[in-house]
């Protein structure tokens, strides 16, 4: 029996959200039992050194010259492949874009159900229990498994990787696994993204999010302002997006990307449950809105009444005094 963690990477590089996954599988490990065990797929060899520091046990690389770039089908074969051949009994993937596509994929190779987009887990009579946000998130479910391999993904920044264990190494074998690439029912041929920028949204760990209040696409250099100054990466409403004043990657909410930073500054947002669904799990909320009954305020950590234009540039400089 084991504990299997999908290990995402994007041209090579691992992506922290896997880091976070195996963090909670040690801490399952601990009650559960087994060994730690992460897949990789990719076309070339990886630098998995760091993998057992951060809680891996046992690396299995999934190799094939088609997984340079992801691969449904491909990869939901091999990780399906590697929770057989490990027996495992808990398999988990972050609740990623990557993730949300290939875990129903795996779940229905398996034949096994899927929690996805948790933000806990734990165990009950050595099994594990999921519990997730549902109804735009304004009520939590917890879930059973009757089945083996309990599978989940996990919301990115809802879960902290283990503390380094310092010389821990990690056995690294091939994965064998059957899969027919000869033809494929879609094929990726390239992958374009801004690059140079902040962290993506999903892994930042501060959130400033312009909504309508902005009044303009112009209006956001407020928002890139204080950014910058918090370290931060930028998001933005629905309203926002659907008017053009901001790219589709920066919009947070049920439609959008699902975020849990450390810190959520909405401003200018009234805070309508499309946009509360993406970004009710973040750990500290600060509103500021002109509006002293926006629905904003009721979920707010901090709210601040106000006139963004006034507050947002006084707010950027006191920032950039402290810091």
């Amino acid at each position: 029996m084991s504990i299997l963690v999908y290990i995402e990477q994007r041209e090579g590089t691992l992506r922290p959200v896997s880091l976070e996954a195996l963090g909670e599988a040690t801490r399952l490990a601990a009650s559960l039992g087994g060994p730690v065990v992460a897949v990789y797929c990719g076309a070339t060899d990886a630098n998995l050194a760091s993998l057992g520091e951060a809680g891996a046990d046992q690396v299995l690389v999934a190799k094939h010259a088609a997984f340079a770039h992801y691969d449904g089908a491909g990869y939901a074969a091999a990780v399906a492949a590697a929770a057989r051949a490990t027996e495992a009994s808990v398999v988990l993937l972050a609740a990623s874009s990557i993730g949300k596509d290939l875990a129903p994929r795996v779940a229905a190779l398996l034949g096994v159900g899927l929690a996805s987009d948790c933000t806990a887990l734990d165990t009950t009579g050595g099994k594990l229990v999921a519990r997730r946000p549902i109804m735009a998130g304004k009520l939590f479910e917890k879930l059973a498994f009757p089945l083996k391999p309990a599978m989940a993904t996990l919301r990115p920044k809802a879960f902290a990787p283990a503390a380094p264990a310092a010389g821990k190494s990690a056995s690294t074998s091939a994965l064998a696994f059957e899969w027919d690439a000869s033809a494929p029912r879609a094929v990726v041929t390239g992958v374009t993204g801004e690059t140079g920028g902040k962290a993506d949204l999903t892994e930042a760990e501060i959130i400033v999010s312009g909504g309508r209040g902005m009044k303009g696409p112009e209006n956001f250099a407020l928002i890139e302002k204080l950014a910058e100054a918090l370290g931060a990466t930028v998001g933005a409403s629905r309203a926002v997006v659907d008017a053009g004043w901001r790219p589709h990657g920066d919009q947070v909410g049920q439609t959008g990307k699902t975020v849990s930073p450390k810190l959520y500054v909405a401003v200018g947002i009234s805070g309508a449950i499309q946009h509360l669904a993406g970004m009710s799990s973040s750990r500290c909320i600060v509103a500021i809105n002109k509006d002293p009954e926006a629905p904003i305020f009721k979920l707010a950590d901090y709210g601040l009444v106000g006139d963004l234009f006034e507050v947002v540039p006084a707010l950027t400089e006191a920032v950039k005094k402290v810091r």
